[in-house]
């Protein structure tokens, strides 16, 4: 376990993994219950630009459900796999943390304010802490009822902190393991998501994405970067997945600009919905 005061930060910039083989994608087909926490598969230029256009036909708004918020995020990072150990893997998780620690005291989490609610205030977070889990490898197809026993067991071990009400755990995994949810499986149809553990463990999970479709044209660390933002913002106005700022027909405030991305600092993260604006910023 490592506090946030000496987690390395490395600006060295070498092309992590480039040589990995791409899979195939195919059109998501999870429940709706999966829909509204997870990261979709990319999109084209020509199916972004319909999806704006009927976005500006009829704006998307989001609406409180009166559940929780994660006020002034403390993020948790977990690095599964003795993967992340060596490099370039390695180089990598550097690199994810220095993400984490500039971008939870961005105007990402200024913008996020608009969604304050009695109660919630959503404020600058930090980076808790983080910690590379080498005591044994991930298997090679993990569905998601056996990465809440794995972040359950961690936490009982102490090998990571208790949770507290604005904890948010974000567990990666390495190249070459699928995440399933029922029949989904990560890189055929979502590049990540986002949950919870009886209303108090919240956590995102970020597979490899070693595929086309959770990448689309950006190199691996800047997808990594966009689709963790996704989760990110979502997990703070929605962390019950539905019970907290969410749109009946558009979902969750990442999913509404999914794959829309901007430079923030030197890291591409994606356009978060804005009800105030009527638009994605």
């Amino acid at each position: 376990m490592v506090s946030p005061a000496s987690v390395a930060v490395r600006n060295d910039t070498v092309d992590l993994v480039s040589n990995l083989p791409r899979v195939t994608s195919t059109p998501y087909t999870g429940t709706p219950n999966e829909c509204i926490r997870v990261v979709p598969l990319t999109k084209t230029p020509a199916e972004i630009a319909v999806a704006d256009k009927a976005l500006a036909a009829s704006p998307a708004q989001l609406t409180y459900r009166n559940g929780p918020m994660l006020s002034s995020v403390q993020v948790f990072t977990i690095f599964w796999g003795a993967a992340w150990a060596s490099d370039p893997l390695r180089q990598l998780v550097a690199k994810l943390d220095a993400f984490f620690s500039y971008v939870l005291t961005s105007s990402l989490m200024d913008q996020l304010s608009e969604y304050d609610v009695n109660g919630y205030a959503v404020g600058h977070g930090s980076l808790a802490g983080t910690v590379t889990v080498t005591t044994a490898d991930p298997p090679g197809t993990v569905d998601d009822s056996a990465i809440q026993t794995f972040l359950q067991a961690q936490i009982a071990a102490k090998t990571i902190p208790a949770p507290g009400p604005s904890t948010l755990y974000f567990l990666y995994l390495p190249p070459g393991v699928v995440v399933t949810l029922g029949t989904s499986q990560s890189c055929q149809t979502f590049c990540g998501y986002h949950d919870q553990i009886n209303s108090q463990i919240f956590y995102g999970v970020m597979p490899y994405p070693g595929c086309a479709g959770c990448l689309g044209s950006l190199a691996d660390f800047d997808a990594l970067t966009s689709t963790s933002s996704h989760e990110l913002c979502e997990a703070i106005t929605d962390p019950i997945p539905g019970q907290g700022w969410y749109d009946d027909a558009n979902g969750e405030i990442g999913d509404i600009c999914a794959w829309r991305t901007k430079k923030l600092g030197a890291y591409q993260v994606q356009l978060e919905w804005s009800n105030k604006n009527g638009s994605c910023l």
